[in-house]
């Protein structure tokens, strides 16, 4: 796939991934359109891709409002005249137990990271399909695959992602549609500072292992060639997790063993 003058729309592109998918993107050659609640972050983040004004887009948008999605969607063809990737990065995690979290903080956590993802999906796939060619890079997790305490509702969205997409993969493929599911492992992003922790607050407290993650710019390099190269996936992360999600599938009872008291001493710590 060649991204030259490709229209690419990410979301969450204000900071962490997505504001380092929108430079790898930019680096070859795609004019795009960056989403995220905050109009200022979005454009500094605009501002340091030294592109043409005509080359981005700043669209704000509020992943927890999909009603709008038509709208957004309409301003981004009526500018460009086209979409031809969408990479649905926004999203939340969590650091809290199941039963010391508030429904209307899941139910925010499951509408960021599934249900927005899947209503904005349906509002750009038939211009996709009616081109005939195009792609979806959506940022799904290694907790997509393995499932940890503390984080029920934020392994619940990515697991969901995980089933949606790859069944979606097999509704477009033959439109020349690619459907490319990223699995980043620990990156180092503030995704935990801003994580759902108790009483519905953010965690605000750094990851050991976040701090020592893979840097943004690596992980989004590597997605960005992994939707080039037609991959159906691609697990981002380090040797731990990388292990885990072969061992999920072929030795869970030692996943297990390894892992059933990890995520607790890390909220504890």
């Amino acid at each position: 796939m060649n991204l030259t003058d490709k229209i690419v729309w990410i979301t969450g592109a204000s900071s962490g991934i997505g504001e380092a998918l929108a430079r790898e993107f930019a680096k070859d050659g795609a004019k795009l359109v960056l989403s995220a609640r905050r109009l200022d972050e979005l454009e500094r983040v605009k501002k340091s891709l030294n592109l043409p004004d005509a080359s981005v887009l700043t669209l704000p948008i509020d992943m927890l409002k999909p009603e709008e999605f038509g709208a957004k969607t309409q301003t981004v063809l009526q500018h460009f005249g086209r979409i031809d990737i969408l990479v649905p990065n926004a999203g939340i995690s969590q650091r809290e137990k199941f039963l010391d979290i508030a429904p209307a903080d899941f139910k925010k956590l499951m509408d960021t990271n599934f249900t927005s993802v899947v209503l904005l999906t349906r509002e750009v796939l038939p211009h996709l399909l009616a081109q005939k060619s195009g792609g979806i890079l959506v940022t799904s997790s290694v907790s997509g695959k393995i499932g940890t305490s503390f984080r029920t509702f934020y392994c619940a969205s990515k697991h969901a992602i995980q089933g949606f997409f790859d069944s979606l993969r097999g509704e477009v493929w033959r439109e020349g549609i690619v459907v490319t599911v990223a699995c980043p492992g620990y990156i180092k992003t503030n995704i935990s500072l801003n994580a759902i922790g108790k009483d519905g607050k953010p965690f605000g407290k750094m990851d050991q292992n976040q701090a020592k993650g893979i840097p943004a710019d690596v992980c989004a390099r590597k997605m960005v060639n992994a939707l080039k190269a037609g991959k159906h996936e691609i697990i981002i992360a380090g040797f731990k997790e990388t292990l885990g999600t072969y061992l999920k599938r072929f030795a869970p009872g030692l996943l297990w063993q390894l892992t059933k008291n990890y995520s607790i001493k890390a909220v504890e710590e």
